[in-house]
């Protein structure tokens, strides 16, 4: 660190603005080596170190003979980036060699690469001393028949590894994740790092789990057996966490859970509705603790950043009478308590290095610059653990502080220039800077781009600091004052439930959302259509003259036309108002009677009720983001019923998309409670929109106005059939139109039930195919069905192997059309009668170029009539 420090000293300064970029490349050349060679595995130290042998002898030539460049800066710049890429050679390996030696990585490799145990044979057992590394982090899956099942994951390192049954035991260092399913993880949500355990685990390979940083996956199942306590630090730090979640305790559900996410991070009781609404308006950051909460910390000891080193300095630390390198040591320990208290993620660390490189500048009595903080506490911290090289957080941190430092203070000085208020232009300068650098990878993580970030950002913006600084006031006082960290809680609250607010407000936008392709064609595509904002602004915003005036002319008059055009077609892209929105991508078809829509795998269905903003909804699906997303595009607000098929998380983790903003009569379900854990969601869920919660039986019969109708032919208390299960118990209708067209959805019937169906339920039109398509289906009920139209709902690269290529071969042999989610996105039935049937298709963007129709447009056939 010291050598490429010493080194970039003589490197050249920017000439255009007064930042300095001398540190920026020897930072960016440690982080692209360090991503690179991580990957790498054992076997390559040696090559390596030769490389950055050879890398350090040139550097060395370079700085005794800068001539040899004719530029001395050149030579200087260039050796720079040669020792910290050498650097950086040599630390990744190092680091990760923990990573590939030792029983357990050896284990986890053997685990990937055998085969499939039968149900008898017991998994290979060790038994492990561990030391916590991070918190117990809480994971609900979603989709599949089991979604909602809660895993805990708790990162750690393992100390001592015993194989079992033979009892070789072996001292190591080795990352592991450890995982916990179900029940069995309640005794573990209490632990803190640095405490140590034994435990008895199943060794997996590390692909399976939620951590890319671990040799090995431990399965463990029961209670941890604690060895050792935590450390004094952690035990505090635990302390005034818990204190912080307990004195929100009163607060609504989403200031409960925000407001510990603001101050130090702590998201475990953050609602995953609100999560995908921040993740929607891009404002997930506000639970990323970063340097804005480190700013507050050292505001308070040292004052403005910009006065800390002059003698117009305030803060305690003034007030006190105390020296600057008293007050650098006292920052630096705040530093370190920062850390230790928001716990070392990718934005704490990088956070924290910036201001330990501050408190040198402080403690030595030089200026403060923020740009080669930056990139010094880059360069160390990619050296001290290289996996932020490789992490999304560290580097949408990297890049948003890179934006407000570089182009943010230019964007604001160009805002003021055209009179803009001076706090609103810093503001919006600030945000649009972190934005448009952190785009291209936000992109990459969410194939979307959000068109209503920045001015929710700028909306939160007026809440944030009042919600942390009262929140570090709360975390302060529940040690000593409990009731007073309550009552403090209160207004803390207030704009903790604004920054919710808004970010639900933002995400229930219609077309607040732009999907985006992801990979380097949508990093490049993103980039590129940022620069082009960049360039286009400045001549839509008119610069006053140095008399004040502005240009008046035909200029001003196009100016205005332009930006009025514009804002206006922002505006409906944003609210998309339904009759627009058909117009322009023809969706949904006119007399569309049922819409199957493309939730990927699961099944969610609309019935047109004959009113154009009203619907019966059938199942969910697993994503509440996509059955908002389809109902908006039918234009639906309004649903007489909800029908829940069965339980299983496929059908039903769609419902809050289906609740959010609609006006839902009542939910129906299915006469089995099972699963138990998504019976209790979707009951908390309907319980919360106030809606009530009725059970389906057969015999039911239906309708909504004069055009729909429907029978409930399943489940049937009375069977004499043995059809055990949740699939088995799901709600089979038969669908009637006005005009005499008949559909029958069979939910995930599997050949037990669809058997005792055969002869009850006539000849119908359209098929919701069973269970996604799966082989087991009962072709006696699907051939006396006789369908003209098969729908099947599934998943694009499904894990199960939905659709079954021999069900849909058969499927046609009946004489059916086969249409299915995965290749043609959203489908909606047209037609109120057997003659007037036809089919129109809604692909979405992933699948808009395999199925070869436009995602703006939409494709209209007519099913064949099946065989006499």
């Amino acid at each position: 660190m010291s050598t490429t420090a010493t080194t970039t000293a003589s490197l050249p300064r920017a000439r255009s603005s007064g930042a300095d970029f001398r540190l920026l490349l020897p930072a960016v050349s440690a982080w692209l080596v360090t991503a690179v060679l991580l990957p790498l595995g054992p076997g390559t130290e040696l090559p390596l170190f030769s490389l950055a042998g050879g890398a350090v002898l040139v550097a060395v030539l370079l700085l005794a003979r800068p001539g040899l460049l004719r530029r001395r800066g050149a030579a200087v710049a260039l050796a720079a980036v040669l020792l910290s890429g050498a650097a950086a050679a040599i630390a990744t390996p190092l680091h990760t060699a923990d990573l590939h030696r030792g029983p357990l990585p050896e284990l986890a490799r053997a685990a990937e690469q055998a085969t499939p145990r039968s149900p008898g044979e017991p998994a290979p057992a060790v038994e492990v001393e561990l030391t916590v590394e991070g918190d117990p982090k809480v994971h609900t899956s979603r989709g599949g028949t089991t979604g909602g099942q809660t895993l805990l994951t708790v990162e750690a390192v393992a100390d001592r590894a015993t194989v079992l049954p033979d009892g070789r035991a072996t001292r190591t260092h080795t990352p592991v994740t450890v995982m916990v399913r179900g029940p069995e993880s309640k005794p573990w949500l209490r632990l803190l790092p640095s405490e140590r355990l034994s435990v008895e685990a199943e060794v997996r390979s590390a692909g399976e789990g939620y951590d890319t940083e671990s040799a090995a996956l431990l399965v463990v199942h029961g209670p941890p057996r604690r060895l050792a306590p935590p450390n004094l630090p952690q035990r505090i730090a635990g302390r005034l966490r818990e204190g912080l979640r307990t004195a929100s305790d009163g607060l609504p559900p989403d200031a409960r859970g925000l407001l510990p996410g603001l101050v130090v991070g702590d998201t475990s009781r953050l609602p995953d509705d609100l999560v995908d609404a921040f993740r929607a308006t891009d404002l997930v950051h506000l639970v990323a603790v970063s340097g804005a909460n480190l700013a507050i910390v050292l505001g308070v000891l040292l004052g403005a950043p910009g006065q800390a080193g002059t003698p117009e300095r305030r803060g305690v630390a003034a007030l006190l009478g105390l020296s600057l390198r008293t007050s650098a040591l006292l920052g630096t320990g705040l530093v370190l308590a920062f850390v230790t208290v928001c716990r070392p993620e990718p934005s704490v660390l990088r956070a924290a290095g910036t201001g330990l490189i501050g408190m040198l500048a402080l403690a030595t009595g030089r200026p403060r610059r923020a740009v080669p903080a930056l990139a010094g506490a880059v360069l160390v911290l990619v050296l001290w653990d290289p996996f932020l090289a490789r992490s999304y957080g560290f580097l949408l941190s990297v890049l948003a502080t890179a934006g407000l430092l570089v182009l943010g203070p230019h964007w604001a000085e160009s805002l003021r220039a055209r009179r803009w208020p001076h706090h609103l232009a810093g503001a919006l300068a600030a945000t649009a800077a972190a934005q448009a650098l952190c785009a291209p990878v936000t992109v990459v993580l969410s194939g979307h781009i959000s068109l209503v970030a920045v001015p929710c950002n700028l909306l939160a913006e007026l809440a944030v600091a009042p919600a942390t600084l009262l929140g570090f006031g709360v975390l302060a006082l529940q040690p000593f004052f409990p009731s007073l960290a309550r009552l403090l809680a209160e207004p803390a609250g207030v704009p903790a439930s604004w920054l919710a607010f808004v970010g639900r407000r933002g995400a229930e936008l219609p077309g607040g959302q732009l999907s985006w392709p992801g990979g380097w064609f949508g990093v490049i595509t993103v980039a590129l259509v940022t620069l082009a904002a960049c360039w286009a602004a400045p001549l839509l915003l008119p610069r006053r003259t140095e008399s004040g005036r502005r240009v008046r002319g035909r200029r001003r008059w196009a100016r205005a036309l332009v930006t009025g055009t514009l804002l206006v077609v922002l505006l409906a892209v944003l609210l998309r108002p339904p009759q627009l929105a058909r117009i322009a991508t023809g969706w949904p078809p006119p007399g569309w009677r049922l819409a199957m829509c493309d939730v990927g795998q699961g099944d969610m269905l609309a019935l047109s009720t004959g009113v154009p903003d009203s619907a019966v909804v059938v199942d969910t699906g697993p994503d509440p983001e996509a059955a908002d997303r389809c109902l908006r595009e039918l234009g639906v607000t309004r649903v007489p019923l909800l029908m829940l098929t069965h339980f299983h998380a496929d059908h039903v983790e769609g419902v809050p998309g289906v609740l959010r903003g609609r006006q839902v009569g009542a939910v129906e379900g299915t006469v089995l409670d099972d699963p138990p854990g998504e019976v209790a969601r979707v009951t908390a869920w309907v319980a919360g929109a106030a809606v009530p919660l009725l059970r389906a039986g057969r015999g039911e019969r239906r309708s909504v106005g004069a055009e729909l109708a429907w029978d409930v032919v399943w489940p049937d208390p009375g069977a004499v059939v043995d059809a055990p299960g949740a699939n088995n118990a799901s709600v089979a209708m038969v669908v009637s139109l006005a005009g005499g067209l008949r559909m029958a959805l069979l939910g995930d019937l599997e050949p037990p039930a669809q058997s005792a169906l055969v002869g009850r339920l006539g000849r119908v039109d359209v098929l919701k195919v069973a269970h996604h398509g799966s082989a087991h289906q009962d072709w006696d009920l699907t051939g006396a069905l006789r369908p003209r139209l098969a729908l099947i709902s599934c998943g694009e690269g499904n894990a199960y192997g939905h659709p079954s290529p021999r069900t849909v071969d058969r499927l046609r042999a009946l004489g059916a059309t086969v249409l299915r989610t995965d290749r043609a996105g959203d489908i909606a039935v047209t037609g109120d009668s057997p003659s007037t049937l036809a089919v129109a298709v809604h692909p979405q963007p992933a699948h808009a170029t395999r199925s070869g129709h436009s995602s703006s447009g939409r494709s209209t056939r007519k099913p064949r009539a099946p065989p006499r």
